[in-house]
């Protein structure tokens, strides 16, 4: 059997715009919105998926790396985040979770269509009138760093 070695040099991908040191007074504002949106009754692990779901979705490579690696800190399954791009067709997530990452999905899609009413009604099947205004909130939160860092590439990853 033959044994492959990759070359694991990396590639350097070059930033485009220091959005966060251009215009530090809306990256403060944004900083603290953030923080505001990490004080939830909603479990972490679920608002990593979340994160990590919607950065994939926007083409984040920095907040998918960080939302990801940050999820197997917190002890995530590494199988459920391997499969995360395809969790509908997986028994790995829980209907709470499969209902927070709809929602996820249908907000960060919003160009394609609206938020359905059958995928708004799931969730707030599974999450109670304050856990589910603190999910859209955290969604909305993630959709705009997204923004950020797919456009600008403002981050290095390391």
């Amino acid at each position: 059997m033959r044994s492959y070695r990759r070359d694991m040099t990396n590639v350097e991908i070059p930033g485009r715009l220091a959005v966060d040191e251009l215009a530090p007074h809306i990256n403060k504002a944004m900083n603290a919105l953030d923080a505001a949106s990490r004080k939830t009754t909603l479990e972490a692990p679920l608002l990593e998926l979340v994160r990590a779901r919607a950065s994939q979705l926007n083409g984040c490579a920095y907040c998918v790396d960080m939302h990801t690696r940050d999820a197997e800190k917190g002890g995530e399954d590494v199988r459920r985040l391997y499969t995360l791009p395809v969790w509908r067709e997986t028994p790995f997530f829980t209907a709470r979770e499969r209902a927070a990452l709809a929602l996820t999905e249908a907000m960060t899609r919003l160009s394609e269509a609206p938020v359905d009413d059958a995928t708004f009604a799931a969730a707030a099947d599974q999450f109670g009138e304050v856990e589910l205004a603190e999910l859209v909130w955290s969604i909305t939160v993630i959709n705009a760093w997204n923004r950020l860092g797919a456009t600008a590439h403002p981050w290095p990853l390391s």
